[in-house]
């Protein structure tokens, strides 16, 4: 069963582990990577890479993606979302702590984020949803 706007955004909203989806070069399937994300509803989806990456190459040349999230227990739920990159900025440490934050408890944010340097430069890309997939099965 499909669902409705409300629920995708909502789905979509909570700290599951997103796959992200962009053209790859020619010949190529899309290159699709696992990623932290965050997303309010009715707003734009954000997440973080490196400016020099593979990923952040492909972003730029593409200028759009995709990304899915789901759970698999005790049932298949999903959500993908798909649209244009709105704009790419510069992180900051409070988007940084944000992102640790959605994902990690409050006692590891503070570990996390004093070995965040080492990951190197960061950038935050910005998408706002236009085309949406979901289902949910039900309970089985």
């Amino acid at each position: 069963m499909t669902l409705t706007l409300e629920e995708r955004q909502s789905f979509l909203a909570q700290p599951h582990i997103g796959a992200l989806a962009v053209n790859d070069e020619p010949g190529r399937a899309p290159l699709n990577v696992p990623i932290w994300y965050r997303y309010e509803p009715g707003g734009e989806l954000w997440f973080l890479t490196g400016p020099e990456s593979r990923k952040m190459r492909r972003l730029k040349e593409s200028g759009r993606f995709s990304i899915m999230a789901q759970v698999l227990e005790p049932s298949v739920r999903y959500v993908t979302a798909e649209g244009p990159i709105t704009r790419i900025t510069p992180i900051t440490d409070a988007m940084h702590r944000e992102m640790a934050a959605h994902y990690m408890s409050p006692e590891q944010v503070e570990g996390y984020m004093k070995q965040a340097d080492a990951i190197g430069e960061q950038v935050a890309v910005y998408m706002t949803p236009e085309h949406w997939l979901s289902a949910d099965l039900g309970s089985f």
